[in-house]
């Protein structure tokens, strides 16, 4: 399996609708997320570069699907933040029509990275997105972001209840906790993309690192 240098990542694209989306081959892995889920700061971590996906102090104002290329084969995809409450409804839905578009007709996907708040799991929106994945059979990866937020065992307990309720899913859903700040779990992370930007794919269950206080 060849490794993927995460470090290379850069900005290919923005798409609004899915016509816009670049040529539908290689693999993509999407990242998808509440608002204030701490995204683009996982993926700022993940590549090394804190400039690569803008954060913003207002959730909800990136209204586009980004793409950021890896490799000639590789991308990985930043999808709209949803569930802020000041985004009016109708900014809403086209949101959601289009990352539904994305998801349902987007050939190579090959999986999802869902960001998670590790104080706060599991919101509709997330659920939402985790029964889209069972039903499509696509992978899905759970990212526990802002683990410093807590002690070993709160987050320990969170991972544990989250891994619960994903169980029937078997080797299709997987979960880590996740901190940007201290980037704890970035390796986790790094080795699942790896896994799911590969030919063939490896079904392979992680084993969760101890998290730090």
């Amino acid at each position: 399996m060849s490794q993927i240098n995460f470090r290379n990542a850069q900005f290919l694209t923005s798409a609004a609708k899915i016509d816009q989306c670049p040529p539908d081959v290689g693999f993509e892995v999407a990242f998808a997320g509440r608002s204030n889920a701490g995204k683009s700061s996982a993926i700022n971590t993940l590549t090394d570069n804190g400039k690569l996906a803008r954060t913003s102090k207002t959730p909800g104002r990136t209204q586009l699907i980004n793409f950021f290329e890896l490799d000639d084969e590789r991308r990985i995809v930043d999808l709209p933040g949803y569930g802020y409450a000041k985004v009016p409804i109708a900014v809403k839905d086209h949101w959601q029509k289009h990352l539904g578009a994305y998801l349902e007709s987007r050939q190579c996907l090959r999986g999802l990275v869902l960001m998670v708040d590790i104080r706060h799991p599991l919101k509709e929106f997330d659920r939402t997105m985790i029964e889209w994945a069972r039903k499509g059979q696509l992978p899905i990866h759970i990212l526990l972001t802002k683990a410093d937020k807590l002690k070993k065992g709160p987050a320990k307990a969170s991972l544990l209840a989250v891994q619960k309720e994903v169980a029937s899913m078997g080797h299709l859903a997987t979960v880590q906790t996740f901190s940007a700040l201290k980037r704890a779990g970035v390796d986790v992370l790094r080795n699942r993309l790896n896994e799911l930007m590969n030919e063939p794919v490896v079904d392979q269950t992680i084993d969760q690192p101890d998290q730090e206080d």
